[in-house]
């Protein structure tokens, strides 16, 4: 009877393993608890490989040994897909490559509603060459008082915002440099049309109908009770990416795991794709800076159709107390050739 249960306990860990690991081939990616604990692939690597360890440690009391080992073999395989995932996923290469004359330079960054100064956001952006500033959660207050600092250092920006009525959390600030041309924000929501469920989206478009329409994203986390908006999000994001010159960075609360089946034409999202999977440090996280990076979750994300080819993304690391839980992610996009 014992030996059946153990059977029973060792096929359940296996099925739980395969589930965590790759939830997407049983379309549960987007399904709570799945969608969280796939999140933290990082965290997930490690708890399986210490999984292992104890069950070597068992496999020296003889009654267990032979369940012991059964879980130790399912352990160390799932540590090796988790860990072989972040690996293709990459670890980044800590810097941004010499931005050429055609490149534009994309900074997103979570700023905690008014937890991080202004004046900080200003001179990171300064400081990586940005020319366009993805600000979820950033007032419009905060977004001009960046705007106005980074005039100031010599380089202006023009702000354009959303904001939901309610907490400052509902609010996001889009900074795009004039050099890119004048663009005017689409309505949303809070125009009585369509966007991103409780926290709003930036939708940015070129006036003259020259460049990216430029989106500044912030999808709800996924909560359980916000399990249903946090897709809905999802999904509109992704039609946002529906046209050939796109931009979009922000806050998605999604790994590219979560965005499975909701890509077109061969993108992550829609038809852009992820600039951090492209350039090798997707397995970096931007939340939380609680934990270390490769233990976070790469919720933040910088996307483009194929218009533009990253070059190489950065998450930076030296700011985590800065105030916000959330790090910076700076890409950099080449124009493609025509």
């Amino acid at each position: 009877m014992l030996r059946l249960f153990g059977i029973l306990i060792t096929v359940l860990v296996a099925i739980a393993a395969a589930v965590v690991t790759w939830p997407q081939f049983f379309r549960l990616e987007r399904t709570f608890p799945f969608a969280q604990i796939v999140s933290l692939r990082g965290a997930l690597t490690l708890a399986c490989v210490a999984l292992f360890a104890l069950m070597l440690v068992a496999c020296l009391i003889r009654p267990l040994r032979g369940f012991a080992a059964s879980i130790a073999v399912i352990a160390v395989l799932a540590a090796l897909a988790n860990g072989g995932i972040l690996a293709i996923r990459g670890a980044g290469v800590g810097s941004l490559p010499a931005k050429t004359d055609a490149a534009i330079r994309v900074m997103t960054w979570n700023t905690a509603g008014a937890a991080t100064d202004p004046d900080l956001i200003a001179k990171t952006a300064i400081a990586m060459q940005a020319d366009i500033v993805a600000l979820p959660e950033a007032t419009i207050d905060a977004g001009e008082a960046v705007a106005i600092a980074m005039r100031e250092m010599g380089s202006p920006m023009w702000a354009h915002h959303e904001s939901y009525p309610g907490w400052a959390a509902n609010s996001t600030t889009l900074l795009i440099s004039p050099a890119l041309g004048d663009y005017a924000v689409v309505e949303s929501t809070a125009g009585g049309a369509s966007g991103t469920a409780t926290v709003p989206t930036v939708v940015a478009m070129p006036v003259r109908g020259a460049g990216p329409t430029i989106v500044a994203a912030h999808a709800v986390a996924p909560r359980q009770d916000d399990m249903e908006r946090w897709r809905e999000s999802l999904t509109w994001l992704g039609d946002q990416c529906a046209s050939d010159d796109v931009i979009m960075a922000g806050d998605f609360n999604a790994t590219v795991d979560h965005m499975d089946r909701l890509g077109a034409d061969g993108g992550d999202l829609g038809r852009c794709h992820d600039a951090a999977i492209a350039t090798g440090s997707g397995a970096v996280g931007t939340w939380s800076t609680a934990w270390p990076a490769l233990l976070g979750t790469p919720i933040d994300h910088v996307l483009a159709t194929d218009a533009w080819i990253p070059t190489g993304t950065v998450v930076i690391g030296s700011l985590d107390d800065s105030g916000s839980d959330h790090r910076p992610l700076v890409a950099q996009l080449e124009p493609a050739p025509r």
